[in-house]
């Protein structure tokens, strides 16, 4: 399986640290998020990655070029940001037709991976997409969703005031090629998956609940917690 690790965001929230550092390399525990993207994917037999790099992009180059997992990484830089859709988009050659991940490397996140593409083999076959969704500690500031008794996404609120779940979208996705044409008709060079994607698929996302570890490093206030909750983080113990 392919995998798209997104790290070209520039990490305004979390200014003054990526003043100096990109947003996908902050350290948790010594340890780049990239990293953690890399190692808990390989684990679960995912064998090449599409990264893509923009702000502060040589360090992203650096880091790639000295990573255990070099051979497996294409590097693709980013002049104009494009959006999660439109960089996929822009991308759509280095997919095969088969199912892919989709993935927002600036979140921390442990599970079950196996059990992740698990969920997606056994999904109804109308899905599309399966989403990995979390119990967020604040939804406001969250896409929050609304499932049917069968995991599937029925409805979706992009941050709102009062979220009616706490049922958070964790911007990690396993994506059937189908998607790829459906970005295609879009006839957009940005396209925000939240925005453009996700309200058009309802019922056709198959939803998978990460309750282990999932933490967006977004704010100042989100990286001293994930630092702090990784001291004491066991993995899957």
């Amino acid at each position: 399986m392919k995998a798209l690790l997104l790290a070209a965001g520039l990490g305004t929230r979390l200014r003054p640290i990526t003043d100096a550092i990109p947003k996908c390399l902050v350290p948790i525990n010594g340890k780049p998020l990239l990293e953690y993207w890399l190692e808990n994917l390989s684990a679960v037999g995912v064998d090449e990655f599409l990264i893509n790099a923009s702000y502060l992009s040589e360090q992203v180059e650096e880091f790639v070029k000295n990573s255990e997992y070099f051979e497996k990484i294409t590097l693709v830089y980013e002049e104009e940001l494009l959006n999660t859709g439109g960089t996929l988009l822009k991308n759509r050659d280095f997919f095969d037709e088969e199912a892919f991940m989709l993935v927002h490397a600036d979140n921390l996140s442990f599970c079950d991976f196996g059990d992740f593409l698990s969920s997606h083999a056994k999904r109804d076959k109308k899905c599309e997409i399966t989403m990995m969704l979390f119990k967020s500690d604040n939804p406001s500031s969250c896409g929050v969703v609304k499932l049917d008794e069968n995991s599937i996404v029925r409805e979706f609120y992009e941050k709102v005031e009062r979220p009616p779940s706490n049922l958070a979208n964790g911007a990690v996705y396993i994506c059937e090629p189908t998607v790829l044409a459906f970005l295609e008709s879009l006839n957009k060079k940005k396209i925000d998956f939240s925005l453009d994607v996700i309200p058009l698929y309802l019922g056709k996302i198959n939803a998978y609940l990460n309750d282990v570890y999932h933490r967006d490093v977004g704010t100042v206030e989100s990286y001293a917690l994930a630092q702090m909750e990784m001291k004491n983080f066991n993995g899957m113990n």
